[in-house]
């Protein structure tokens, strides 16, 4: 049976995991060093770590992948394949070069060599693709830039927010990294170059990307709310504070003349917003300190004006 080294941190590569077990023996889980979260600053297991340790599985969790120590450590394990998720950390050649059967694979969730880096679904959504999926490659040195062995696509579908699609990807991940490990085995895998001028990037997501620009068309500002769903999270400020926008969608108006982030109207189910060329309807908000609601309900308990602005 295949001998597996499992790495990975958060709750996307927590299926993959399920599913290479299914398949193989997994001697070991590499994943992120626990952290602190949340008010009280607890250390927190990453969601492989718990996945691992429900299944009795070693963990290891080095705070530099590159460390002497934790490469004996891997090497040690004799595995003949190596695994990578969403790790969150870049392997040295030391590390790439350790399973010599079958190398180390990746899955990434993205067609490559479209959005190579930290966040590819998110992008996806917010740059408007039509399509994406999961891309199984052998891995680089140089970050999402190995040969593919082979690629799964769908459609995004209007409504799907950033979350959706992440447990839709994960899920075709899954399927697609079996059919490649057997490949791998039979001796059938191919090694597909990428077309490294056509690669474009997905960089890690901060709090910061998800301030709108009300500058933007209908459709930007939509994609920027569905994508960054259900983190970081699109918002505005109105009157100084936060305002987070958790669902919007396209409307028409006969308003002229309108300033980006003006309100301009209300409705049974929010507020109309003008954009740059068109208007959006704001359907779903959370205010500083509140509960996720509906636009309605919160404009019930908060006053807000007809030309006042959207920041």
């Amino acid at each position: 049976m295949m001998k597996a080294i499992f790495m990975g941190t958060p709750d996307f590569a927590v299926p993959i995991l399920h599913g290479l077990l299914d398949y193989c023996e997994v001697v070991a889980v590499v994943t992120r060093p626990d952290a602190q979260k949340g008010r009280g600053h607890k250390m927190q297991y990453s969601p492989v770590k718990e996945a691992a340790i429900d299944r009795g599985i070693p963990v290891l969790q080095p705070q530099r992948a590159k460390d002497e120590a934790f490469i004996e450590e891997l090497a040690a394990y004799g595995a003949d394949v190596f695994v990578v998720a969403a790790y969150g950390m870049l392997l040295p050649e030391s590390v790439l070069n350790i399973p010599g059967k079958y190398g180390c694979i990746n899955v990434h969730a993205s067609i490559l060599p479209k959005l190579r880096g930290a966040a590819p679904i998110q992008w996806s959504i917010i740059n408007g693709e039509k399509t994406t999926g999961v891309t199984i490659m052998h891995m680089a040195k140089k970050l999402d830039a190995g040969d593919m062995i082979l690629k799964e696509e769908i459609e995004i579908a209007p409504d799907d927010t950033g979350g959706i699609l992440h447990d839709k990807l994960s899920a075709i991940g899954t399927n697609a990294l079996i059919r490649a490990l057997k490949q791998l085995e039979a001796g059938e895998a191919e090694r597909i170059p990428q077309d490294h001028d056509a690669a474009t990037y997905a960089p890690m997501l901060t709090k910061e990307h998800g301030h709108i620009g009300w500058g933007k068309s209908p459709e930007a500002i939509g994609n920027v709310v569905r994508g960054l769903n259900p983190w970081p999270t699109a918002y505005a400020y109105y009157n100084g504070q936060p305002l987070k926008i958790w669902r919007v969608r396209k409307v028409q108006s006969t308003k002229q003349n309108c300033v980006p982030g003006e309100i301009v109207g209300f409705t049974s189910e929010g507020f109309v917003v003008a954009t740059d060329g068109g208007f959006v309807e704001v359907l779903e908000v959370q205010a500083q300190g509140s509960r996720r609601m509906p636009a309605a309900d919160y404009l019930r308990g908060h006053s807000m004006e007809l030309g006042a602005r959207l920041e």
